[in-house]
């Protein structure tokens, strides 16, 4: 369920930014016209509220609030009302508030739905904020700034950066005499490194769980053929491509370097307490970088990460997710502000943390470093910066319908793993109902 929070308080002020702020809130703001976003609203001299929308757990939000908190006390005539839930249902809340032109002033959005949202006009577009630096993006890598954009339109901005990463436990593998799975190897390598881990715990444990249906794998292992996971407003892969990647893991499934279907089908769940390297049931997961404390607060073995499989140059500088305006708030410069804050002030960055993924700016990675105290963020931190200097550049944010191509492919690999459809069978029904999806 939502939970919904009563304004923050405003204790203090720092007077330098207090002044800026002023001289902010008493201009004209923005508002939202049926013509125009650059309709000018009426001056504004009195208190803001900023209604917050975000998904995550109870940690998220007791930090979120108090770099919340930090601003209010920069600036006390802003408050905020903040609402948080967990993932499970998120976007459909938010779809709902949308449809009734009730969304909140900001709100937390991640890839699945960014080109959707913008699309349909329902977050604003920040690139005039961007072109004058009252949203200084300067500092943050070229590919994260880009990977927030929709038709040259910045319409998001990353909250955390993070990479897909093969996320193993350390202790089994010591307790095997195993080596760790590492950055840089190539498929057929992870496949031989998890069928000796199968081998070697006696078939108890299977070296890794099975991603033919994650859509992060395939897209990294496409990019590491020179190709890309979507074109435009359709797929950037064929059928003999997807044929391939499904065959990889039919052999590997052949090799016993993964667990059964029935296993395989409760990760896919995203339940991060279903996650194999988590119930051991194998000792590698595939998951975001910036998953790994939530991961490593399930186990009390130890949790290490590795790049997934394949160049590193198939990754990219990724966001997270992003904080977005909604169009319609009666408060759009304040509300980039409180973005720009967010993303680029230091003290926010020490109360952030890695928790959403390293801090999208380069300049606060720089100030926070040593002041990281959790080992997992720690890690996390560690592969970053490892990825760092060998970044590919970055696509565009998934096209509208990729949350449904996400469901597709999910679905088709789990039909290809119980044996109900064949491969080939499996991969037409799939590209037909992905393109309907992305055209409709």
């Amino acid at each position: 369920m939502p939970v919904p929070r009563p304004p923050l308080p405003r204790p203090g002020a720092e007077p330098g930014r207090r002044r800026v702020l002023a001289a902010l809130l008493g201009a004209p703001l923005l508002g939202l016209t049926a013509c125009s976003d650059r309709s000018a609203g009426p001056a504004e001299d009195g208190p803001v509220e900023l209604s917050v929308f975000w998904y995550g757990d109870e940690g998220r939000a007791a930090i979120t609030e108090k770099a919340l908190r930090l601003y209010s006390e920069r600036n006390p005539r802003v408050t905020f009302r903040v609402t948080w839930q967990g993932a499970a249902g998120y976007h459909d809340r938010l779809a709902t508030q949308a449809a009734g032109g009730n969304v909140p002033d900001l709100i937390q959005l991640d890839d699945s739905v960014l080109t959707e949202y913008a699309l349909r006009d329902i977050v604003l577009d920040l690139s005039r904020h961007v072109a004058d630096n009252r949203l200084d993006l300067r500092t943050l890598p070229d590919g994260l700034v880009r990977y927030g954009q929709v038709d040259g339109r910045t319409v998001g901005v990353a909250a955390g950066q993070t990479a897909a990463a093969v996320v193993f436990n350390r202790t089994l593998l010591r307790r095997l005499d195993l080596p760790a799975p590492t950055t840089g190897m190539t498929w057929s390598e992870y496949v031989e490194w998890a069928r000796r881990v199968t081998r070697a715990g006696g078939g108890r444990v299977a070296g890794t769980m099975d991603p033919s249906g994650d859509y992060r794998a395939l897209w990294l292992w496409l990019r590491g053929r020179g190709s890309e996971f979507y074109q435009g407003r359709g797929l950037a892969f064929d059928r003999e491509r997807l044929l391939q990647w499904f065959d990889l893991w039919q052999e590997a499934r052949r090799r016993r370097a993964t667990p059964s279907a029935a296993l395989i089908e409760q990760a896919d769940s995203g339940d991060a307490t279903r996650q194999l390297v988590v119930t051991g049931a194998a000792a590698a997961s595939f998951a975001w970088a910036h998953q790994l404390p939530t991961l490593q607060s399930l186990t009390e073995d130890e949790l290490d990460l590795a790049g997934v499989p394949g160049p590193p140059a198939a990754q990219w500088a990724r966001a997270s997710m992003y904080w977005t305006v909604f169009r319609g708030t009666r408060h759009p410069d304040v509300a980039v502000d409180v973005i720009n804050f967010l993303t680029s002030n230091g003290e926010a960055g020490v109360i952030l943390g890695h928790e959403r993924g390293v801090n999208p700016s380069l300049a606060v990675r720089r100030y926070t470093e040593g002041s990281i105290g959790d080992p997992a963020q720690q890690r996390a931190a560690v592969l970053g910066n490892a990825l760092a200097n060998q970044l590919g550049p970055a696509p565009a944010p998934p096209p509208r319908g990729h949350s449904e191509v996400r469901n597709l492919l999910l679905a088709a690999a789990e039909s290809v793993r119980s044996g109900d459809v064949g491969t080939r069978a499996a991969v037409d029904r799939f590209l037909g109902r992905a393109e309907a999806a992305l055209t409709a």
